[in-house]
């Protein structure tokens, strides 16, 4: 892979990671906040919902820094052997956790009796975004099963080309 590629994907992951920071320790508390004064009923959700988000997010970093561990084992062709499965592993992992919390916040917004300020759509869109984000996580956890399983593939294949030559 060509070394400005992966540059180019490294810093992409450091910006994503560094706005993730950013997210966890000043967008979400301080939307949670003004939602909170806006509408008081809400305080009783705010800290859950918050730990959740900032979770869902913390995830989305341990995927990013797996995989710039994987581009580095590109970098050094070493992508073909053992230890990246540990990597894509935890990929998966972080995928199912991330998935498992906004399924769980699906459910919770299914049947809790949140109060809402208007007409109550605000609670089927948080609804309907939790359902849409569970549902591209299992998607995602299921691509990546299947790539680990190419991955398997091939390096049992470079193993075994590795012993004629």
């Amino acid at each position: 892979m060509h070394r400005l590629l992966i540059a180019a994907l490294r810093a992409g992951i450091a910006a994503a990671v560094l706005l993730g920071l950013f997210g966890q320790i000043v967008v979400i508390p301080t939307t949670a906040s003004d939602e909170v004064d806006r509408f008081p009923p809400y305080e009783p959700f705010a800290v859950p919902y918050v730990t959740v988000a900032i979770l869902g997010v913390a995830c989305v970093q341990v995927v990013l820094g797996a995989v710039w561990m994987l581009l580095d084992m590109v970098e050094r062709d070493a992508v073909f052997s053992r230890r990246a499965f540990r990597w894509v592993d935890t990929v998966i992992g972080a995928t199912v956790v991330a998935t498992l919390l906004a399924f769980g916040v699906a459910v919770h917004l299914a049947v809790a009796e949140i109060p809402s300020p208007d007409d109550g759509m605000q609670v089927l869109g948080a609804l309907g975004a939790a359902v849409a984000c569970a549902g591209a996580g299992a998607a995602f956890a299921m691509l990546v099963v299947v790539m680990r399983g190419l991955l398997g593939k091939a390096t049992a294949l470079r193993s075994e080309l590795a012993e004629v030559v």
